[in-house]
């Protein structure tokens, strides 16, 4: 057995693919458009484990969609993870749990999926704005 992806809806597919692509940093590798079913799937990796795909469904036909509690988040490990939440926060993403411990954060994807991003290798020292920055909203 082999796990391929996780799919995610989302109702905005250019929001979705900057926040993704642009923003957190993944790649695209794939995308095709259903004109039949009136659906587009985008498959993105992580430049560092890109067998590992997220699958972007965009429906055209626009329907809400809600979170159910039984999907928690998407977790991603990062080179380092001050760096990426500074140049999140200066593009505009909410820091919903800041890395105060320099090991773990959470922000959400305009869908309001939650991703937890998680520093490789040991924590780092706790540091400034960090280690003072509240909780923002939910993760």
């Amino acid at each position: 057995m082999k796990f391929l992806h996780t799919m995610v809806r989302v109702t905005d597919l250019e929001a979705s693919l900057y926040f993704y692509c642009e923003q957190l940093g993944l790649v695209l590798s794939g995308r095709k458009d259903y004109e039949r079913g009136r659906f587009t799937l985008v498959y993105l990796g992580a430049p560092d484990n890109p067998d590992v795909q997220l699958e972007l469904t965009h429906n055209w036909d626009p329907e809400p969609y809600t979170m159910g509690r039984a999907f928690g988040h998407l977790a991603y490990e990062v080179e380092d993870i001050y760096a990426l939440c500074d140049r999140l926060m200066k593009s505009g993403v909410v820091i919903n749990r800041p890395p105060r411990d320099g090991h773990m954060a959470f922000v959400r994807s305009p869908d309001r999926v939650s991703i937890e991003l998680l520093q490789r290798g040991p924590a780092k020292a706790p540091a400034e704005p960090w280690q003072s920055m509240p909780n923002v909203g939910e993760w």
